[in-house]
């Protein structure tokens, strides 16, 4: 029989503590009703003999030392899933917001996930199209990795999301069964409608589970909701066979909710103010993608996060960069001249990318491309810093040529519409038109065979 506690010894912010606890565990959800009518659910974080310090989901507000009664359930939190939510929006504790009912399931999961043996794992192969030429050329998403978005504010990493969730395909020859698990943490509502209507109106929302948490809702949902996003993806990738891309927005906010409720508990900071297990914290989220031996499915990861003042050293983007298996940079210098997305490319990378491309998976010139889109691109930064020094006239003619293949390069490469889907061949294509404005003895990084049956030098290089 459940025992019932009267009254908290303390309340502090997000946080309350009960003593003259017996048999608690860590992790282990409760259950509080306030004032006799109002419920609310919070999550045991700590035990220190009797006592037990418990995170409130919905915030203390209301709450007194002497009109709350809690109950302990002897679980861990746990959620219902179900194929159904697909096409469904929920807030950051998983509780429909579509006004559609609830969800009837059978099967409830551990939103902490199971621990996954490093033997199981698969090596992750095959790409999954965004239809955005930056990441499939250069910085390629593979089926069971984690890549994540470095933005700063105001940059348009929203959009960017929306475009991926709109485009975002296992190619055009695939009959696998591909659905994506979106999870906004700390955004304001004017962005989850912006999500929501974008979604709606170009007719992806079937097949997209979104998970809301507002900017004004309690801070410790926020720490709860790109768990049970994961939860859900595990079990659809896991479970179904499907592969599945999470999209987690805004890492940042999720950090700092983070901070705020480790403040709350006295804890020791360490950089910024961060807890010390921040690293650890951010590993259990981005861990759990991967591919699984036996399994069909797999769970592919883009966390988008805001750097502080534009600083990849900054202790979320640096411990994100540890973490991943590369990273896209947005650049504010690109957003300024209008070019979108704005995707520094010299900065990004995607590490698993030279499995999951070339013969067989994307074309096979996919990787000499690539490599050689970098390093011109590279040269065009020397060609510019030159230039600003002893001005462009005085230039050599093959500098200018990089100075006009860098502009090229950034307006029609890395440019592209909002809404424009390319192709993986669309995108090499482009990659060649704008190499054959160079001579081709600069092309360096490309085998001499796919040189020859791709290379056409521009109307004058001929002459």
């Amino acid at each position: 029989m459940a025992i019932e506690y009267l009254g908290l010894s303390e309340i502090n912010g997000p946080l309350v503590v009960l003593e003259g606890v017996q048999n608690a565990a860590f992790d282990e959800i409760v259950e509080m009703t306030v004032g006799g009518n109002t419920h609310k659910i919070g999550r045991i974080i700590e035990i220190y003999g009797d006592k037990a310090i418990i995170q409130v989901f919905e915030g203390t507000e209301g709450m007194a030392l002497r009109n709350t009664h809690t109950r302990l359930t002897g679980h861990p939190m746990e959620i219902r899933v179900s194929e159904e939510m697909l096409g469904r929006t929920f807030n950051g504790i998983g509780q429909p917001i579509d006004g559609l009912g609830d969800i009837i399931s059978d099967v409830k999961l551990d939103i902490n996930g199971k621990p996954l043996n490093p033997v199981t794992r698969e090596y992750p192969r095959n790409y999954i199209r965004t239809g955005i030429s930056a990441i499939d050329g250069l910085t390629t998403l593979i089926r069971g990795q984690k890549l994540p978005i470095f933005s700063g504010n105001g940059l348009p990493h929203d959009q960017l999301a929306a475009q991926i969730v709109q485009q975002a395909s296992l190619g055009d020859n695939s009959d696998e069964k591909f659905a994506i698990v979106f999870g906004a943490m700390g955004v304001k509502y004017d962005v989850a409608d912006f999500f929501r209507r974008t979604f709606e109106e170009s007719g992806v929302s079937e097949h997209v589970a979104m998970f809301i948490n507002l900017a004004n809702d309690p801070v410790v949902e926020r720490l709860i909701t790109p768990k049970i996003a994961l939860t859900l993806a595990e079990y659809l990738a896991f479970e179904k066979g499907m592969h599945i891309l999470v999209i987690l927005t805004d890492m940042t906010s999720y950090a700092e909710a983070l901070r705020e409720v480790s403040s709350s508990k006295g804890e020791i900071p360490s950089r910024k103010g961060f807890p010390g297990y921040l690293y650890s914290d951010l590993a259990s989220l981005y861990e759990r993608a991967g591919i699984v031996a036996g399994r069909q499915g797999s769970v592919t990861q883009i966390p988008i996060l805001t750097m502080p003042n534009d600083d990849i050293t900054h202790p979320i983007p640096d411990l994100t960069g540890y973490i991943t298996e590369g990273q896209i940079v947005l650049d504010r210098q690109l957003n300024g001249q209008s070019i979108y997305p704005p995707i520094n490319v010299l900065p990004s990378l995607s590490r698993l990318m030279k499995d999951g491309i070339g013969e067989g998976y994307t074309r096979a010139d996919h990787q000499d491309v690539a490599n050689q889109l970098f390093s011109c691109y590279a040269k065009v930064g020397d060609a510019r810093a030159l230039a600003s020094v002893i001005g462009e006239d005085e230039l050599s003619p093959t500098d200018k040529k990089y100075l006009v293949f860098g502009r090229e390069f950034e307006e029609k490469f890395i440019g592209q519409a909002r809404h424009e889907n390319r192709t993986i061949l669309e995108t090499l294509d482009i990659g060649w038109k704008l190499l054959a404005m160079l001579p081709r003895e600069e092309l360096d990084r490309i085998d001499t065979k796919i040189l020859d049956q791709y290379y056409q030098p521009a109307a004058e290089e001929t002459r």
